[in-house]
């Protein structure tokens, strides 16, 4: 799907998760021909995301409002920092920066417009990469 589909189908999502937390509301059907193109997930539940992660970056983008009316340097102060790799990027984490758990440790990403629709998990890979023993040329 192009660029432009997915933000029109994301936006047609996030006008329903506000109500949400006050009442259930079925998607429209327009919504969900709309949200097909996340593949594996059912299209009328729409991506995954913990709300708590829509929250934090509501705030975070508040936050960057107030700096940009102020006229001050528009820098995120503190990453968003979540466990939760299973997560699906939605249009509203544009820009933020994150700190994605690994298993170990905190990973920080900057979240673009290309990471839309894949999960949080994908950009903090949980494993390293096996160095090998090289060649010596003195073995000989």
């Amino acid at each position: 799907y192009d660029n432009l589909q997915q933000k029109a189908a994301m936006a047609s999502l996030l006008s329903v998760v506000p109500t949400l937390t006050k009442r259930a509301r079925a998607p429209s059907t327009a919504q969900l021909r709309s949200l097909r193109f996340f593949g594996s997930r059912s299209a009328w539940k729409g991506p995954y995301f913990e709300i708590d992660l829509l929250y934090a970056a509501r705030k975070a983008q508040e936050d960057l409002q107030a700096l940009r009316r102020a006229g001050k340097a528009v820098i995120q102060k503190d990453a968003i920092r979540t466990q939760s790799r299973r997560s699906t990027i939605i249009p509203e984490f544009v820009g933020l920066r994150f700190e994605i758990h690994n298993g170990k440790d905190y990973k920080p990403i900057t979240i673009t417009e290309d990471m839309i629709g894949h999960k949080l998990g994908e950009f903090s890979p949980t494993r390293k990469r096996a160095i090998h023993p090289g060649k010596d040329a003195d073995s000989k």
